[in-house]
């Protein structure tokens, strides 16, 4: 996961509807059973999923009334924290 992208895309959330990110989710899960689709193109389908599932987690604490900044922080710290266990 990256926090520059998971920043841009609750951005694009906040611009937009949360909506578009959970359909395009939906179109990448489907994706990764295509006949032929290599490993390495499964890897950045999975990165591009993990970052949009990430950005609905920070817009989902905006709502809640957490600062942006603060949102995207205490997501990457808990992310960072279960790789580290």
């Amino acid at each position: 996961m990256r926090l520059p992208i998971i920043k841009h895309l609750t951005e694009f959330i906040e611009k937009n509807d949360e909506d578009y990110l959970i359909e395009t989710i939906e179109v990448l899960e489907d994706l990764t059973e295509a006949k032929g689709i290599k490993d390495e193109e499964l890897d950045v389908i999975g990165e591009l999923i993990s970052n949009m599932y990430g950005a609905l987690e920070v817009h989902k604490e905006i709502k809640k009334g957490t600062p942006k900044k603060e949102a995207l922080n205490a997501f990457m710290k808990r992310v960072l924290g279960s790789i580290d266990q």
